[in-house]
């Protein structure tokens, strides 16, 4: 869980900053300025509507593969990648919230739609970026976050995607052979977005210790393997 390595990384940095489930810091105001709206009109409505409408039309692929807020950096650091918008998928339940997610009874887990140009990227190297930029054997969770809501699951949404990715799973499973891909292959029903204060995290938050801790490495890691896949700093 992150408030674990949170109590950890606090001691070691020396920061005044708690988990991201307190950081109340970070939250900003709804989008239209007022402070009282509710979070989930927020998520719902009018942050959500500004997405689809800005790419309306777009090519877009989901994936999870532990904290959202490392995920969504990763992905926006590639080529051809438009938006990462973090949000739940996978689950059982109606308007997921983080608070419901990290109970691990939704179903849901930490997730991100990427809009991309399938001109600069390929579906099939988004799916290399995924394997690329995390731990592919680690059973519910990615580094020192643990519990369904952060295991990993590839989406697919026709039967061109799902063949890819199962064989980019089997490709894999041999090559890391006696150890196996944990990552679930589901077949992709509905996003729900995350909370605003959620959206760009890493970018708008480079002090928090949980970033510099465990994000920014995340990253740096990918972007160290991958360099031929990266945007051009001036472009990201």
């Amino acid at each position: 869980m992150k408030s674990r390595v949170f109590s950890i990384l606090l001691v070691l940095t020396m920061a005044g900053t708690s988990s991201c489930e307190s950081d109340e810091n970070a939250k900003p105001t709804s989008p239209d300025g007022d402070a009282s709206k509710n979070q989930s009109d927020v998520r719902e409505g009018f942050t959500y509507d500004r997405y689809q409408k800005r790419f309306e039309g777009k090519a877009r692929a989901y994936f999870a593969s532990g904290c959202f807020w490392c995920v969504e950096a990763v992905f926006e650091s590639v080529e051809g990648v438009e938006e990462s918008i973090s949000g739940y998928s996978g689950g059982h339940t109606e308007k997921p919230t983080y608070e419901s997610s990290n109970t691990g009874r939704t179903g849901h887990a930490e997730a991100v739609e990427i809009i991309y140009d399938p001109k600069k990227v390929t579906f099939g190297q988004l799916v290399d970026v995924y394997f690329g930029s995390q731990n592919i054997t680690q059973v519910n969770g990615q580094g020192p976050d643990n519990g369904s809501q952060y295991r990993s699951i590839l989406f697919y949404q026709n039967d061109e995607e799902k063949k890819v990715i199962e064989e980019k799973v089997a490709a894999m499973n041999k090559k890391i052979a006696p150890e196996k891909v944990a990552s679930e292959v589901m077949e992709f029903e509905k996003f729900w977005l995350a909370e605003d204060y959620h959206q760009d995290y890493e970018r708008l938050h480079p002090d928090h210790p949980y970033i510099r801790g465990v994000s920014i490495p995340r990253l740096k890691r990918f972007q160290a393997k991958f360099p031929e896949l990266l945007k051009d700093e001036k472009d990201h």
